[in-house]
């Protein structure tokens, strides 16, 4: 009931969001002024041998976000105490936009338009990043000692000078400060299209001028202190998209992290986002691992366990339904019958420019492949719609079923829709499925394990592993479709390919850090750390093999 009348009055539901927010920031910050209590001898002199060593950029930029202040805090220690020279970048509250700020926020866009974040997340954001720096003595780098106020007016004039569609395309040498500004923006209206959206064009302008400040900030800085490696959370939107375009040009070594699904796991790359290195990760880091009873029993335990999240802090039903007669009377499917699954993403979910995509975007390739199942009776088609839709860290603004209905006000009789809200298990249901058809979800890991041959036409990262029929190409996908129904399951030999890059994917570049745990929120997480002592090198494996992927650059993988 509550709910309901906070839904109804949007403001009220602003208010107790942010307070919220800030209530869960102050319990569950890292407070390294109380780790540090009984250790500061032994701090400092581990500040002062870092004097001479590698210079690690912390770019945690966005100081609020608490999944980066509390994970890069812990870099910061860690990789001081390893001898490093850790500098820390933090927004002061000077950006436009930034990827903290959504469209839930500002029921009331005007003010968003008017003021950007100023008037309430940034009271929220550099102040509490500073005071959980500062204990550490580490050099903490503003954004503001980079930038002049003729910037600030010169970025403004820039903004006003374009047109959207000039902007999606602006690079400021060589950076394309127009993409990740366009990604801000769909991230900040949670939807892959800013159409119909009124204000539409002055929120892009507050993200463009974002990035171009983050664009020239960054520059400054680093052609002012060299660093030998920037590390920072995602590596997309504004400004940590920037962040990464513009170290790689001044030829800095570029680490980026996320939280992954196994709790207390952690998943970094080296170059560039985990978007897209995982895509193109060498085969050869997983395919001639030695591969063990052992090592099969404990990867398909832990993928039966995702049935129903127990092993994560990422999942999206708290009661999913296996029942296949009630999944078949909710849904109309005949699972006695050849039937594809097509599984979804969240549409603006990190909508990045893809060079091997089949398709423009997701949309069109639903789209298309229903078109094509329209023609093929014989055959099923299941579409599971991504459960994040409402249940991820923003509710989708652009629902697919609804840009489905667009088009498809009656769906073609073999076509079948699981919506977002449904409880249907999607292990359940696509496990009875001939074959999948997939666009980025990671579930492509997860069926080529269980013998579920995978179409990819997206970016998913279980491509180019030589393992799914990976489409470059409408055409290529097509035949690919033309194929179906296939044959009996994927040969052994493809599954245990498979098993194997899965085992790599969830056990090895899943990064095990015990010292961290779930917060107040089971979305977030936070430290458990009560001495420095514990961050030794040599204490904890995990965050040994980070530490040396940041200072040396070898390889984010953890082995047994």
């Amino acid at each position: 009931m509550i709910k309901e009348f906070l839904k109804r009055n949007k403001s009220l539901h602003r208010r107790v969001k942010l307070y919220k927010r800030r209530q869960r920031i102050i319990r569950d910050q890292p407070r390294w002024d109380l780790v540090l209590k009984g250790s500061l001898n032994q701090w400092q002199n581990a500040l002062k041998a870092a004097q001479t060593g590698s210079k690690i950029l912390v770019a945690t930029s966005v100081g609020g976000e608490i999944h980066s202040i509390t994970l890069e805090s812990l870099l910061a220690v860690g990789l001081t105490l390893r001898g490093a020279q850790v500098h820390i970048l933090l927004c002061d509250g000077i950006l436009p936009a930034c990827f903290w700020c959504d469209v839930s926020f500002y029921p009331k866009q005007d003010l968003f338009v008017n003021h950007g974040p100023k008037r309430d997340l940034c009271n929220d954001c550099f102040p509490l990043a500073d005071r959980i720096y500062k204990p550490l003595g580490l050099t903490i780098h503003r954004y503001s000692h980079f930038l002049t106020q003729t910037d600030y007016q010169q970025a403004k004039e820039i903004a006003s000078s374009l047109t959207i569609a000039e902007i999606e395309k602006y690079t400021l040498n060589g950076v394309a400060v127009g993409e990740h500004a366009l990604a801000g923006a769909l991230r900040f209206y949670a939807r892959a299209s800013l159409e119909g959206e009124p204000n539409a064009e002055p929120i892009l302008k507050r993200y463009f001028q974002a990035a171009i400040l983050t664009t020239w900030a960054t520059r400054r800085l680093l052609q002012t202190v060299k660093v030998d490696c920037a590390v920072f959370n995602h590596g997309i939107y504004v400004p940590q998209g920037l962040t990464g375009e513009v170290a790689r040009q001044e030829g800095v070594r570029v680490v980026n992290w996320n939280p992954a699904y196994r709790k207390q796991c952690f998943i970094f790359s080296h170059h560039q986002t985990y978007h897209h290195q995982l895509m193109w990760e060498p085969v050869s880091n997983w395919e001639t691992i030695p591969w063990t009873s052992q090592m099969e029993q404990k990867l398909m335990d832990y993928l039966k366990s995702r049935w129903q999240g127990t092993q994560d802090w990422i999942w999206f039903h708290e009661s999913p339904q296996f029942d296949l007669t009630k999944i078949t009377d909710a849904v109309g499917v005949d699972f006695s019958r050849p039937c594809i699954g097509l599984l979804t993403n969240v549409m603006w979910d990190a909508q990045l420019h893809y060079p091997v995509n089949a398709f423009p975007n997701m949309l069109e390739w639903v789209l298309t492949t229903i078109r094509y199942f329209a023609k093929r009776p014989e055959l099923q088609l299941l579409i599971r719609i991504h459960p994040a839709e409402i249940r991820g860290t923003l509710r989708s603004r652009q629902p697919l079923f609804e840009e489905i209905r667009q088009v498809f006000p009656t769906l073609p009789p073999n076509v079948f829709v699981i919506p977002p809200e449904s409880p249907v298990s999607t292990y359940a249901a696509i496990l009875q499925c001939n074959a999948a058809l997939i666009y980025g979800t990671k579930m492509g890991v997860e069926l080529t394990s269980m013998g579920i041959p995978v179409i990819v036409a997206g970016e998913a990262w279980i491509r180019n592993k030589g393992i799914t029929m990976d489409a470059s190409s409408v055409e290529e996908y097509v035949q690919y479709l033309d194929q179906l129904p296939l044959g009996d399951g994927l040969p052994e030999a493809i599954i245990k390919r498979a098993r194997k890059y899965a085992y790599h994917f969830f056990f090895r570049r899943m990064i095990p850090l015990e010292m961290t745990t779930e917060a107040s929120n089971p979305s977030e997480f936070k430290l458990q750390v009560s001495d420095v002592n514990e961050l030794i090198p040599g204490k904890s494996k995990g965050l040994d093999v980070i530490c040396d992927g940041i200072l040396t650059g070898t390889e984010f993988i953890y082995t047994n």
